[in-house]
């Protein structure tokens, strides 16, 4: 049945109990609650629902008993006099599940007032307890002969007719009704098939959103023949994984994420990695180049005397989109042999990245969705990864307008890829776009890391970063990290100094071992249809003998038509 956990009721006679008295402890009762904060009520209007018996209080809502509910949804169940909390949970039609706790009531501890308040009718007295830090008050009254509560908190206690949490949020019974032809909650049937309390959470919470699982503990490393399978396919020497994905369609603006678990398979080094999506929209795409050389590649010459591939757009090709940058810290997991006194290492390291901008490219799409990790090891990486889907209820979204416009990160770099050093002269990296009609609210989505060198590098020397929008300056800054000592536990591997310090404490060009590296919003107004140009200029560090200085940067345009 659709709804095997429902109390069903056939009749009801709505009798206005208020004044009635005690109420008959072997009848069933239909308990009406609304919500209201700082005496309005709550927007949402769907009433908490109290159906009580001798034997069982089923705690749920209107939307439920109506059968309007959308899944998931919850409700819980409460069994006198043993006190059991069964929580019941619909994930879907014809996917339940169920726990059960034995303790949860039995283990409630309340602080009793001596002040009283009528409502509807009944003088009630107050019981208060603390829940995770929040003050709840229980309004409850002993003469109405039932025991009952619109949530799990004073089932015992007798009728709690309001609910009121730090004061101000309120939880109040309206209407008490007498109900017939009651059925109760199969307790044996739903006890033939429980989960333990944590196995019921995950699944429940998991419920809730859609999971994309991209990538499954792959290892991304550098050998002379990677090998590919059917679904996952490795480039570059291995360093690039990559598979397609098919997005599910959402007609309004989900909350999309993206998430990656990682630790070291042998390499004892900080690298950077990246999340991307690759454009196949045009003649040519990176895809090319995995598959065959990165000469398949457009070429940027800015006149510093070396050309970069697959950097900028063109009429035919789009660089890849990145979603998420990210670097591994100095040999979590493999390393964690080398102990240290009071450091506990962690096993592995967990980014998470809102990526909700960049969702109406690949909605209701197929794409490729890629990860690099830069290195020379062959234990290299290993990698977990998904992509979950959260319903905003925020309704349609304008038409946005999407432009990958550059990407320097040289994510092909084990197959020949030019590092990121045009930035050594004036000009740096420039773009030219036509945009067919006039866009509001323009945002360049921008990422920017330094790298390379020692002391004297640019990864550990501020520089200024500067985008310029039609040969004007649109913004400046000088992306920078102080708190790389804070992912210390992250990094067993980092080399120690006689200075006391760590080489993953040390401040960076806008990256710590272990951390993602946010994007910047830059605000660029409204933009005519047409052709426009966006350049950035970094003053970047001259070579120090082998040592030399790169910067990875990426832009996407975004803006509403």
């Amino acid at each position: 049945m659709k709804q095997l956990y429902l109390l069903i009721f056939s009749v009801f006679i709505s009798l206005n109990l208020q004044a009635q008295g005690i109420l008959k402890s072997n009848a069933a009762y239909k308990i009406t609650y609304f919500r209201s904060a700082d005496g309005k009520p709550k927007e949402d209007r769907n009433a908490t629902v109290v159906i009580a018996t001798a034997t069982q209080n089923l705690i749920s809502n209107a939307s439920i008993l109506d059968h309007k509910a959308r899944y998931p949804y919850e409700q819980s169940l409460v069994t006198k006099p043993a006190l059991l909390l069964y929580q019941l949970a619909d994930l879907s039609t014809g996917s339940q599940l169920a726990t059960v706790d034995s303790t949860a009531i039995g283990k409630q501890v309340f602080e009793y007032g001596n002040e009283t308040k009528i409502i509807m009718g009944y003088t009630c007295k107050r019981a208060t307890t603390i829940v995770n830090s929040n003050r709840i008050d229980l309004w409850y009254t002993v003469e109405a002969g039932i025991k009952a509560a619109p949530t799990v908190l004073g089932q015992n206690l007798g009728l709690v007719l309001e609910q009121v949490r730090n004061g101000n949020s309120y939880l109040t019974a309206t209407k008490i009704e007498t109900v017939k032809n009651v059925n109760p909650v199969d307790v044996a049937k739903i006890s033939a098939n429980l989960s333990d309390g944590l196995t019921y959470k995950d699944l429940l919470w998991k419920s809730r959103f859609t999971t994309l699982a991209v990538f499954n503990n792959e290892v991304i490393n550098f050998v002379d023949k990677p090998q590919s399978n059917d679904s996952v396919f490795r480039f570059a020497g291995g360093t690039v994984i990559a598979r397609k994905v098919k997005f599910p369609a959402y007609p309004g603006s989900p909350n999309v994420f993206v998430d990656l678990t990682a630790q070291s398979n042998g390499d004892a080094y900080d690298r950077t990695g990246s999340v991307f999506v690759i454009p196949t929209d045009k003649t040519i795409s990176l895809m090319d180049a995995l598959k065959n050389s990165v000469k398949e590649l457009p070429v940027y010459d800015n006149g510093n005397g070396k050309t970069y591939q697959g950097v900028v757009a063109t009429a035919n090709y789009n660089p890849v989109i990145e979603l998420m940058r990210f670097f591994t810290p100095f040999g979590v997991g493999k390393y964690n042999t080398l102990k240290l006194k009071d450091k506990n290492w962690a096993e592995k390291v967990y980014y998470r990245q809102d990526i909700s901008e960049l969702f109406p490219l690949v909605n209701g799409k197929e794409a490729w969705v890629a990860v690099f990790i830069g290195n020379y090891d062959k234990g290299g990486h290993k990698v977990s990864m998904n992509i979950t889907l959260h319903n905003s209820g925020r309704g349609e979204h304008h038409k946005e307008l999407i432009l990958p416009l550059f990407n320097s990160t040289n994510v092909m770099e084990m197959a020949g890829q030019e590092y990121a050093t045009m930035f050594s002269i004036e000009k740096g990296l420039e773009v030219s776009f036509t945009l067919d009609k006039d866009i509001k609210d323009a945002r360049l989505r921008y990422i920017t890391t330094g790298h390379g060198g020692w002391g004297n590098g640019d990864e550990f020397v501020p520089r200024k970063n500067t985008i310029w929008l039609d040969n004007k300056e649109a913004f400046a800054f000088t992306p920078w990290r102080q708190d790389c000592g804070s992912y210390r536990l992250s990094n067993p591997a980092s080399g120690n100094f006689e200075n006391g310090l760590s080489s993953s404490d040390l401040s960076r060009s806008n990256w710590c071992p272990g951390t993602v590296t946010n994007p910047e919003w830059i605000s660029l107004g409204d933009l005519k249809a047409g052709q426009h140009t966006i350049k950035v200029t970094i003053p970047m560090g001259k070579p120090e003998g082998s040592s030399s200085s790169a910067w990875n940067v990426s832009g996407v345009l975004l803006g509403t038509e």
